[in-house]
Formats: C-alpha cells, sequence, structure tokens
C-alpha cells in the first residue's frame, strides 16, 4: 500500500498569506499627548464654582473633550464629579497622595491640568486662571468673555452692541436653562416684531420697530456668546443663525418700503423696498451655494467672491487689514445699518433708509451675478487648474 502523500495545490496570490502591514510612523504617536486632570482635596475649593454657567470641573472637562484630548481624571473622591462624563474621560481613583504620585509616573509626558483651573481659550490651554476665591472667579469669567472678542468685529459690534450682550449673556443667560438656539428663535421673534411696526408707517411706531431691531441685533451676539462660554456650538446653531439673520433682513428691508409707502403715499418707495428686498435673496441664494461648493461651515462673511478677490472677509478683517473693502463692508454691516436706521427714524427721516438699504443692496446682487457668470464660464476650474 503506497504512502499517502500530501501534496500543496499551486495557491492564488489573492489568497497568500500576507504579513501585516508595519504601522505608520504618524499612527503609532498620538495627535495629541494625553492629559492628567487633578480633582483632589487641593483643588475641591475652585472646581465647584462657576464661571460662565459651568462649574470650572465641568467646563474643564468640555474644553478637552472638544479639543480631542483623551484624559485621565485623578479623584480622590473630595471633588463633586460631573454626572455625565464622555467617552474621552476616565476617572483614575487616588485615595492617597503617593497614589496620585504614582500616577504621574505612570503618565510621564502627559499634560497635567488642574479641576480649579480655567483657560479662557475655547481652543488652547494657555492662559490659565486658577480659581481659589470670588475674586479669581470673576477675574476667570472676564477672561472667558475676553476671549470673545473676534478680529473680524466691526466698530459698532465692539464697542456698542458687545458690551449690552456680554452683560446679558453673563449675567442672565448663563445662569437660565435656555440653550443657544432658543435664544436665536426668540431673538428672531424681537426682530420679526419689530419689522412689523416699521411697516405700519407711523413715526413713533417705525422708531419703536427700528428700536426693537437693534434689539434684536444685540441679542443675536447672545447665542453664540452663550455656545462658546459653555461649549454647545453646532452645525445646526451656525445655520440657524444665518438663516434668521438672513431672514430678518429681507424682511425688513420690505417693510421699511412699505412703511414709507403708508407714510408718504409714495409707490416709487414700495417698489424700492421690495427691490431692495429681492435683491438681498438673490445674493443670500447665491451665498448658500458658495457655502456649499467651498465648504466654509454656515458664515457667508467666510465665502470668497470672484468679485473683490480671493481672500474673504472674515480673513481680511482678522487679519487687521483696513483696505476700502474693508471699511465698505463694515458699513454693509448688519449691526452698523441697523444702528443707522434706528438714528435716520429718530431724526424723522426713516425714508433715507430705504436709500441706505439700497446702497447695501445692489453691492450683493452685483456680486452674486458676477460669482454666477464666473462659475458658468469655468472660472473656478481654471483657477483650480492653474493652482
Amino acid at each position: 500500500m503506497l504512502p499517502l502523500c500530501k501534496t500543496r495545490l499551486p495557491v492564488s496570490p489573492a489568497e497568500q498569506p500576507t504579513s501585516p502591514a508595519p504601522p505608520r510612523a504618524d499612527a503609532q504617536k498620538p495627535s495629541k499627548p494625553p492629559v492628567l486632570l487633578r480633582a483632589t482635596l487641593a483643588e475641591v475649593v475652585g472646581s465647584s464654582m462657576r464661571v460662565a454657567g459651568l462649574s470650572v470641573l465641568e467646563r474643564a472637562i468640555k474644553q478637552l473633550h472638544r479639543q480631542q484630548y483623551h484624559v485621565v481624571m485623578a479623584s480622590d473622591g473630595s471633588c463633586r464629579l460631573p454626572t455625565y462624563l464622555p467617552a474621552s474621560v476616565r476617572v483614575q481613583k487616588v485615595p492617597k497622595p503617593e497614589n496620585l504620585t504614582a500616577l504621574r509616573r505612570e503618565m510621564s509626558g502627559s499634560i497635567e491640568v488642574g479641576a480649579d483651573e480655567v483657560r479662557p481659550a475655547g481652543d488652547s490651554l494657555e492662559g490659565t486662571v486658577r480659581v481659589i476665591d470670588e475674586a479669581s472667579r470673576r477675574r476667570a469669567e472676564r477672561a472667558v468673555f475676553a476671549d470673545l472678542l473676534r478680529g473680524d468685529l466691526g466698530f459698532v459690534a465692539r464697542y456698542l452692541n458687545k458690551p449690552v450682550s456680554f452683560f446679558i449673556t453673563r449675567h442672565l443667560l448663563c445662569r437660565l436653562p435656555f440653550s443657544p438656539n432658543q435664544v436665536t428663535l426668540g431673538a428672531a421673534l424681537v426682530g420679526l416684531a419689530g419689522a412689523l411696526l416699521v411697516s405700519s408707517g407711523g413715526p413713533a411706531l417705525m422708531v419703536w420697530g427700528f428700536f426693537f431691531a437693534h434689539l434684536q441685533s444685540i441679542l443675536d451676539g447672545c447665542d453664540g456668546e452663550l455656545a462658546r462660554v459653555r461649549f454647545q456650538q453646532s452645525a445646526l446653531g451656525e445655520w440657524l443663525d444665518t438663516l434668521v439673520d438672513d431672514g430678518l433682513n429681507i424682511v425688513l428691508f420690505a417693510c421699511i418700503g412699505i412703511g414709507v409707502f403708508r407714510s408718504t403715499g409714495s409707490s416709487l418707495a414700495l417698489a424700492a423696498g421690495l427691490l431692495n428686498a429681492a435683491m438681498h435673496m438673490l445674493y443670500d441664494v447665491v451665498a448658500y451655494r458658495e457655502i456649499r461648493l467651498q465648504g466654509v461651515g454656515a458664515e457667508i462673511i467666510k465665502v470668497r467672491w470672484h468679485l473683490v478677490g480671493s481672500t474673504d472677509m472674515k480673513a481680511r478683517a482678522s487679519k487687521g487689514k483696513r483696505d476700502l473693502l474693508v471699511y465698505v463692508h463694515s458699513i454693509g454691516r448688519r449691526d452698523f445699518f441697523i444702528l443707522a436706521f434706528l438714528v435716520y427714524a429718530l431724526v424723522g427721516v426713516p425714508w433715507v433708509a430705504l436709500i441706505h438699504a439700497l446702497l447695501i443692496a445692489w453691492p450683493l446682487a452685483a456680486i452674486a451675478v458676477a460669482q454666477v457668470i464666473w462659475r458658468a464660464r469655468g472660472g473656478h476650474s481654471r483657477r483650480s487648474a492653474s493652482s
């Protein structure tokens, strides 16, 4: 009897055993070092104090989670921990000081922070303010709000609107259970009521209407402030804020024409108001399309327009550029022109708001039409090829 001989059949390349690919160099190292968050008896006083609506410890957790750090929280049971902890946070019990010392050795090279420390910049761990009493708590809170003063803010927003909106957000909204989106919608109702009062045509009612529109402009800053100090930013909130502002602008422009028509009987004023609203709507439609094509979030100010250069207005203003285009843009900013409309009504010439609105709307429409033509001619493709 012949012995059985085991012969190997040829194996296809697809079935060939392959050794695992070596890990990539960048995969072997975490993008950010881990964070050791101390929540012990030494931090118990400041960790529970509230800064801008959050306890200092809760603020640290949310900030580190948003910045995508892996956190190991060393707790000896002294500090009260939040009910909800994100998946990026692991609690390590250190009942004795020597346990904390051992954990430090184990996490050598990590970033160590305290549960009583506030870092005002939402996207950075720099500028630490340690909270140990009421005075340091107020100092930390002031620093948190000071960090919200962006470089692209206009004159009216920075020096008139922001001091008021900061006060409202800091001393009222941070202490109430309202979400940023609810603040946006509440402010929208105020602005809509103002536009309807403007459309009445009565001199006193038009003043009150523009006052409510200006109040909405101030409250419009509160939703973003509340979102940032509570780490509640979202794409939905950003889009809601943009849509509400643009919708109110269109309604207000139309209501100005209706109001002046009712007060003077001028059909030209009515036509001008409706034309302003239509041109602003055209600009918004094109801008939303550009937002999608350029992938710039939900802020129209980040859109790059072919007619005005390759740099968006937010970048121009943030970098401190004060060219003619930045100044023209500042005059057309919402916070500026709504305050100007209120002034016109107060001095008894609300019809001037129609002219101001026209000076805002037609350049926007021209920029939008130029963008549509540029894309239709393949300008975007030529720019991509040349770059």
